[in-house]
């Protein structure tokens, strides 16, 4: 028997003896795939295209303190390319990240949350659907814009507070 901590330092979240950053700071504890869905009805015919596709896509954050004192925060990205009302392919994927936040006031937590945490998760949710429409048979593979989740998030609230939402930005729904 030995007497090393089993918990790998995980419930610390600075070393032993070292400050704790001073202001905001969120860590990055895990990240993963929920839920993965890639559809694509009709190839190869699908594959063999004149023009460009309609692509409609739907972006949605969730987020949910847990027990723990941690944050999971869902990324939900869904799209769906289309060529002359054939369907092309439909991918629904859910990225999650496990997230411990502090030095943020109350106020600003659900800001961090729902703009921050999902900037963060963006890159490695948007390789994985470059990836899948490639395996798919799509070149060059579908690579999804940057997302303003200021944006998102601003007109959500806003919306939310009865108030006429903004149009959202290229690529948002």
């Amino acid at each position: 028997m030995t007497d090393t901590n089993a918990d790998n330092g995980a419930s610390n979240p600075v070393p032993q003896g070292a400050q704790p950053p001073a202001g905001p700071h969120f860590r990055v504890l895990t990240q993963f795939v929920r839920d993965f869905s890639f559809e694509n009805p009709k190839a190869p015919e699908s594959l063999r295209f004149e023009g460009k596709p309609q692509i409609d896509m739907g972006v949605e954050m969730n987020a949910q303190g847990r027990a723990d004192g941690l944050f999971e925060v869902d990324l939900k990205l869904s799209v769906k390319a289309t060529s002359n009302d054939n369907a092309m392919f439909q991918i629904e994927l859910v990225y999650g990240g496990l997230f411990q936040i502090g030095g943020v006031e109350e106020k600003n937590i659900e800001p961090m949350l729902l703009i921050e945490c999902p900037r963060y998760l963006f890159p490695f949710a948007r390789q994985i659907i470059a990836t899948a429409t490639g395996d798919g048979g799509f070149y060059p593979p579908f690579l999804l814009e940057p997302l303003d989740f200021a944006a998102i998030y601003a007109a959500r609230k806003a919306q939310q507070n009865g108030a006429p939402a903004m149009p959202p930005a290229q690529g948002e729904a």
